[in-house]
């Protein structure tokens, strides 16, 4: 959370997903109580909303060799500090963790990125983190750091850790592209949603307009 970049990016979600509740909340008051204006701020919530998506979408697309540089500065960085004993960075070496579990992958390039850890460096490399594991004695323990089984001459080095060899970014890229349509789906279904709320709040205001018109008293 060192990174303006990812705060920057958590701010935004939070505005988003605050303006997402307020905009729902105005746009059911707006049609049980037929009020033109909250029809028309829920109609600009929404245009603002898939507009800001587009332009992340776009953002993403075009900086993204920046933000991998920037992910693996991250990453990097917490490799280099990780510590089971340090509580204060406990969730986030938890969420790596997890990450490692889950994807099977071992460091942001490979498992030779936890060569660079203070805690292992003072061990010898005899040593190396439980998320990486791919021995089965390990199976369950998810956090913090293994005894190498036969270290040779008291020190050992990445390639003798029974890890996974491929490294996490490798990993994402290749998740990603095989899930490429169902995030595609996804991405087009949300902006499906509220391409019609649009319509629909529009059509709202056109018929509150008409019934206010029609019981205008004709002199």
């Amino acid at each position: 959370m060192s990174s303006p970049s990812l705060k920057t990016g958590a701010y935004v979600l939070i505005g988003v997903g605050a303006l997402t509740m307020l905009m729902g909340f105005l746009g059911c008051l707006g049609a049980v109580n037929e009020i033109r204006c909250l029809l028309g701020l829920y109609f600009t919530c929404l245009m603002v909303i898939l507009i800001t998506q587009v332009a992340a979408g776009l953002v993403i697309y075009f900086q993204k060799e920046t933000l991998k540089e920037e992910l693996s500065r991250i990453v990097g960085s917490l490799i280099e500090n990780y510590d089971p004993s340090n509580d204060d960075e406990r969730n986030l070496q938890d969420a790596w963790d997890y990450v490692q579990t889950q994807i099977s992958c071992c460091g942001w390039a490979g498992a030779k990125d936890w060569e660079s850890n203070k805690i292992l460096i003072n061990k010898s490399m005899t040593e190396y983190p439980c998320s990486c594991s791919n021995s089965s004695k390990d199976f369950g323990v998810d956090t913090g750091f293994c005894n190498l089984d036969v270290p040779v001459n008291g020190t050992a080095t990445y390639a003798d850790w029974p890890v996974h060899e491929q490294g996490c970014m490798d990993s994402v890229e290749k998740w990603l592209k095989d899930n490429l349509g169902v995030i595609l789906g996804v991405c087009t279904g949300v902006a499906v949603i509220e391409l019609l709320g649009m319509i629909l709040s529009i059509s709202l205001c056109k018929n509150i307009h008409s019934e206010d018109y029609t019981k205008v008293p004709k002199s």
